[in-house]
């Protein structure tokens, strides 16, 4: 017996006993006073939202219980956090794992992989990958899909990340840069390779079919991969092989591989460009209804600009491109070969899509990123007023600028018109996507311009196509940025601000977000968001970073960690409203290596 403990008076025994009593609930972070909106389109309603080790414990009024953290929201709008299924920070969250850019304004997730992804990697390839490298340099130490999302958590970052398989990455591994078609073998090998990053937690298999040389693949070899890639539980995403002359060709062709594998298929920054064809949208999202009437899981993305930023490469034909980057600087030194090349752009009836034509002309084209000293000057200028500096035509411009900067040029072509922005914006399966950089100005990214949309796509949503142009509710645009993209991606405990959800979430002001951004000083923060939470921890507070970095890797269904992961010969029961009971989950890699199941049914608990 505790001889203190039996001297001590009856009425002081009670007060002990009392003051021990722990209330009824005790959560780490408890946020009052809130406007909740749920991510599944409801209105906002009053409220309280607690969180403990990392879930969603409480969403109501009055919260019981008491927390170590409490927020006093003030009336300030909650929702979950912000899903980009299209982001472009596969280098730089390696440089900078903070993602400010996309952090401030409430992103929490950025998914990566159009096209091309961080693996899986040939030693020649992970060379090649190193040589390239700009201001931002890293050492390649992964070869791997898995492997680059590993090197991404243990280096730290501040907001989650997901990957697609690239399927030119793909294609690299077995045939290199050549326009060449594979053989059964080879298309075999393909498809193991994708099986393998499907396994290692890719969310799907991702084209960019305007760029080589994921340019050369036909139809059927994505059909391939795309089966292997739905039988894996993921999905296909893709940049359309055209966007401008042959868009409806594209489209068709999407619908066609999704009709003939039974896989969902997302459409990346649905677009059209041309005042020639800004009437196919139209007849393109009509297609896209009418798939969906079927039965077809068919979703797409978009950015809010109506300039696309893209390679210089994308103005010359890709047959010049074959090889990489040395073969084509190579050939473009040459007289015949460069005089072809420029009558090739000047053709108006080109069989390939020429980006600087679709703007119409060299006048509607921004030199935004060079990494050379001599050529930095020179961002900012249209390719017309660089080719008077010079002295020579706008295709010899081009070239010439391809040549310097050794292949990396980037530009911003005004492509799109508001109307179409408009027409594809009201579509309730269209979500935003910046397909763009997370940054931050300072640093290497400093070094260059850069499309607005890195800074301030997500609060464009709210402060022009909200409170200014009144297309959609507060309501419908969370909806748009958290459900939706969950869904996509078959996010079972991501996206909904629900009990047993993952903690990802954003304290904001849906009336005072505003983008700051411009085409020509485009490195300017948004404002408006207040706290964003990511796996439960603060990664920004009262609108600044907290220095945390809880961002781990989601991988998809097909990931071996997952308890009932791997790749079978069906496609997930999926469409973009959710799960349906008893589907499996993707999930995230904690930190130590375990998992834990998704929360988005009673099947997964």
């Amino acid at each position: 017996m505790n001889v203190a403990r039996a001297i001590l008076p009856a009425s002081l025994l009670l007060a002990v006993s009392c003051q021990s009593v722990e209330p009824a609930e005790t959560y780490d972070v408890l946020i009052e006073n809130a406007v909740i909106y749920d991510g599944l389109g409801g209105p906002g309603r009053a409220g309280d939202v607690a969180l403990r080790e990392g879930r969603i414990a409480f969403v109501g009024d009055d919260a019981p219980g008491r927390a170590r953290d409490v927020i006093d929201a003030d009336g300030l709008a909650v929702a979950p956090g912000f899903i980009n299924l299209l982001s472009w920070s596969n280098e730089a969250l390696l440089y900078d794992g903070f993602g400010e850019s996309a952090l401030r304004q409430g992103v929490t997730l950025e998914v990566m992989g159009e096209g091309v992804s961080m693996g899986p990697l040939t030693d020649t390839m992970a060379e090649d990958m190193a040589a390239a490298q700009g201001s931002i340099a890293y050492d390649v130490s992964w070869r791997s899909l898995g492997g680059y999302l590993d090197t991404l958590e243990e280096s730290g970052i501040a907001i989650n990340v997901a990957s697609y398989a690239g399927a030119a990455t793909i294609r690299m591994n077995v045939l290199g840069k050549a326009d060449v078609d594979p053989t059964a073998e080879e298309l075999d090998e393909m498809k193991a390779l994708l099986r393998e990053a499907m396994e290692e937690g890719a969310m799907g298999v991702a084209s960019s079919l305007i760029y080589p040389p994921g340019a050369y693949a036909e139809t059927g070899e994505l059909i391939a991969l795309t089966r292997q890639a739905g039988q894996c539980g993921g999905i296909y995403a893709t940049h359309l092989r055209s966007e401008g002359d042959r868009f409806l060709e594209s489209v068709d062709e999407a619908l066609t591989i999704g009709r003939e594998t039974g896989t969902p298929i997302h459409f990346f920054h649905l677009k059209v460009g041309g005042e020639q064809n800004f009437p196919k949208m139209a007849d393109a999202l009509g297609a896209i209804d009418a798939a969906r009437a079927d039965g077809m899981t068919v979703t797409a993305d978009m950015y809010l600009y109506n300039a696309s930023g893209t390679t210089l490469g994308a103005s010359v034909p890709p047959w010049v491109q074959a090889g990489g980057t040395e073969a084509m600087i190579e050939r473009l030194q040459d007289d015949e070969i460069r005089a072809r090349v420029i009558a090739e752009m000047r053709d108006p009836d080109a069989d390939w899509e020429n980006v600087m034509a679709l703007a119409g002309g060299p006048e509607n084209v921004m030199l935004v990123v060079a990494s050379k000293e001599t050529l930095k000057p020179l961002i900012g200028m249209r390719i017309d007023e660089i080719a008077a500096l010079w002295g020579v035509s706008p295709e010899d411009a081009v070239l010439d600028l391809l040549i310097k900067e050794e292949g990396r040029p980037e530009a911003i072509y005004f492509t799109m018109s508001e109307d179409n922005l408009l027409e594809v914006m009201r579509k309730p399966y269209v979500s935003f996507a910046s397909d763009a950089v997370a940054m931050a100005p300072r640093g290497a990214f400093l070094e260059s311009g850069m499309h607005p949309r890195s800074y301030g796509n997500f609060a464009r949503v709210f402060a022009h196509y909200v409170r200014e142009e009144d297309v959609m509710s507060v309501a419908e645009a969370v909806r748009r940025m958290t459900s939706l993209p969950a869904g996509v991606l078959s996010l079972e405990d991501r996206g909904v601000l629900a009990e047993g959800y993952r903690a990802d979430l954003v304290i904001f002001d849906p009336q005072t977000m505003q983008d700051h951004a411009t085409y020509i000083e485009p490195h300017q923060f948004s404002t408006g968001v207040d706290t964003v939470f990511v796996n439960g921890v603060a990664a920004l507070r009262d609108g600044e970073p907290t220095g945390a970095l809880p961002g781990r890797a989601i991988r998809g269904r097909g990931w071996l960690g997952h308890e009932d992961g791997g790749c079978r010969a069906s496609v997930r029961s999926w469409d973009e409203t959710g799960p349906v009971a008893g589907a499996s989950s993707s999930k995230t890699t904690e930190p130590g290596g375990g998992d834990s199941a998704g929360a988005g049914t009673s099947a997964d608990r």
